[in-house]
């Protein structure tokens, strides 16, 4: 048997963030590949595979009011539906696509591909057309993004990422109106996890306005879930801020924001702590 002929059959489509339709410019951001069952497209039934860049920049590139969070919640919500409804049928696969993409998301017309297995082909195919090239990858996230890449790849890598909440609305718990929203959360038995990216390299506004939620959060998730809530802030380590005795104004400022979150019973980890954290999670959702 030939090398093209040991490949699957498989058909991949290019899902992509247009977020003016008029001027239909657009950037890549994920691919969807379906297995057709085996090298001659016969076996068992298809299985389809979503995936979503985890690289941002390019989309706010385009749109710098790109609502990124909104796009990796559409991720977790496809492969969930997906998962659940697979065995009813490629028409049926492809009107749960249509139906949870938004309006600035659309998908390519379906191309035939084959592939040695379908996570190889979902690799070659997010390196092909979803990616930015090694030389567009100089430039590297920082701040309150950088937290965030970091906390999602220690959740993903634990396990839990697709178990728990996202983007949750302060306001389901403080007040209509309230625009803050905790980055993710967990719940494993009488507590309600929650963690928050909060940089303190542009200043310590973030702190200052977490700590100010704090207190709205906690009695409204007692009100809403009848649980406790911890609060985590996870923040830059010192050093990599540059918060030493060398520069006592950035450490002055570092101890303020740590203090001030700390004093509103927030707990506060930083990015280095995320390992064991993720590992928390998953013995607790035992997974």
């Amino acid at each position: 048997m030939t090398e093209e002929k040991r490949r699957r059959a498989c058909e991949f489509q290019l899902l992509r963030y247009v977020p003016d339709a008029v001027r239909n410019e657009y950037v890549h951001i994920g691919v969807i590949l379906r297995d057709q069952g085996g090298p001659t497209g016969r076996g068992p039934g298809p299985s389809v595979g979503v995936r979503f860049t985890r690289d941002w920049r390019r989309v706010r590139c385009l749109d710098p009011d790109a609502d990124t969070a909104v796009l990796e919640g559409m991720e977790s919500e496809l492969k969930a539906r997906l998962a659940s409804e697979a065995e009813e049928g490629t028409g049926r696969l492809m009107k749960i696509l249509g139906e949870s993409l938004s309006l600035g998301v659309q998908m390519t017309e379906p191309k035939a591909y084959l592939a040695e297995s379908l996570p190889a082909g979902m690799e070659e195919l997010m390196r092909l057309y979803v990616e930015p090239p090694p030389r567009e990858k100089v430039n590297r996230l920082s701040g309150r993004a950088a937290i965030q890449n970091r906390m999602r790849a220690e959740f993903e890598r634990a396990g839990v990422w697709e178990l728990m909440r996202k983007r949750i609305a302060a306001s389901d718990y403080t007040k209509p109106g309230d625009p803050l929203k905790i980055d993710v959360g967990y719940r494993p038995n009488g507590v309600i996890r929650m963690f928050h990216a909060v940089s303190l390299d542009p200043g310590v506004e973030m702190a200052k306005v977490l700590a100010f939620s704090a207190a709205g959060l906690r009695t409204g998730v007692q009100r809403v879930e009848k649980a406790e809530l911890e609060l985590t802030a996870v923040i830059e380590p010192a050093l990599r801020l540059g918060a030493t005795a060398e520069e006592p104004e950035r450490l002055e400022m570092y101890r303020f924001g740590v203090e001030t979150m700390e004093e509103h019973s927030i707990r506060v980890m930083t990015t280095a702590d995320l390992g064991r954290m993720a590992e928390t999670a998953r013995r607790e959702l035992r997974v």
